[in-house]
């Protein structure tokens, strides 16, 4: 983990609204199928260097709370369904990365993001709860960019 500033891009994709506790139930998880209506939708530029991101934002309060999730891209080529933009602020974020088969690398990377941020290990730096995001590198490297507060 390290931090690092971002430069700031824009995203294309498809989104949800869903909650960590609703990530937790596989009879309520949406984040898995989103990424899927992705993948079967929409035509990413990979020849051109285009990756794939998942982007987590509009935070109702903090890690308990509901949160808005958007899988897409920074170049599509084509696209069956209509996509929405979302821009990635430019900032400090902490960078978390991981390496693996996929999904378990992301969600191992994950378990490293809330365990560095969980109270009793008293963190060096707060949540932003802004925006965060994963940029997927290749197929088994993630990198999750977390906004971090100024303090």
């Amino acid at each position: 983990m390290k931090v690092t500033k971002f430069a700031g891009k824009t995203i294309k994709g498809i989104s949800i609204r869903t909650s960590n506790a609703n990530e937790m139930n596989p009879a309520t998880a949406k984040i898995g199928p989103l990424h899927q209506e992705f993948d079967n939708n929409v035509s990413v530029d990979y020849q051109n260097g285009a990756r794939v991101y998942g982007v987590y934002y509009d935070y109702e309060t903090d890690a308990s709370g509901e949160f808005s999730v958007l899988a897409g891209a920074d170049k599509v080529e084509a696209s069956r369904i209509t996509l929405q933009e979302i821009s990635l602020p430019a900032g400090d974020y902490l960078l978390f990365s991981g390496k693996g088969d996929m999904p378990q690398a992301v969600i191992d990377t994950w378990m490293k993001v809330w365990d560095y941020f969980s109270e009793d290990k008293q963190p060096k730096h707060k949540r932003a709860y802004t925006t965060d995001f994963e940029y997927y590198k290749n197929e088994n490297e993630v990198d999750i960019y977390i906004a971090i507060a100024v303090l």
